[in-house]
């Protein structure tokens, strides 16, 4: 499997896996107040999920070019970024005290943003160059 691939399964898995946790925890909330939403038992198994669908579903490869390098260095750094701007979301969250439910789901999202981000990037550096 070579380095764009491993992009494309990288973005999906990334994708995919907080879309079922979103639609699963945030399915309760019109029923029930967040604060008694169990969330911390599913958001794991979705981080644990990506984890290891990304290591079994895209294995690191043994060699590297430096443009496979450049590439990953450039989503690295968009995804530093996003992911920085994006926390000052659960940060605001925090100050004002708002429940620690959406503490929690705002940082998850930024995440995941950050990773979806990252392959997206990475995939058009592939596709376009830089």
């Amino acid at each position: 499997m070579n380095e764009e691939q491993r992009a494309w399964v990288y973005g999906l898995v990334a994708a995919v896996v907080p879309v079922v946790y979103f639609a699963v925890v945030l399915s309760r909330v019109p029923d029930t107040p967040v604060s008694e939403i169990d969330y911390v038992w599913p958001l794991l198994i979705a981080i644990g999920a990506g984890i290891v669908l990304n290591a079994l579903l895209a294995p690191q490869p043994k060699k590297k070019d430096e443009r496979d390098k450049e590439v990953g260095r450039v989503g690295g750094r968009v995804a530093f970024i996003v992911m920085s701007a994006l926390t000052v979301i659960p940060l605001a969250l925090a100050m004002l005290r708002v429940d620690q439910f959406w503490i929690a789901n705002t940082l998850y999202l930024a995440f995941v943003l950050s990773a979806v981000t990252e392959s997206l990037v990475r995939i058009v550096a592939y596709r376009r160059g830089f």
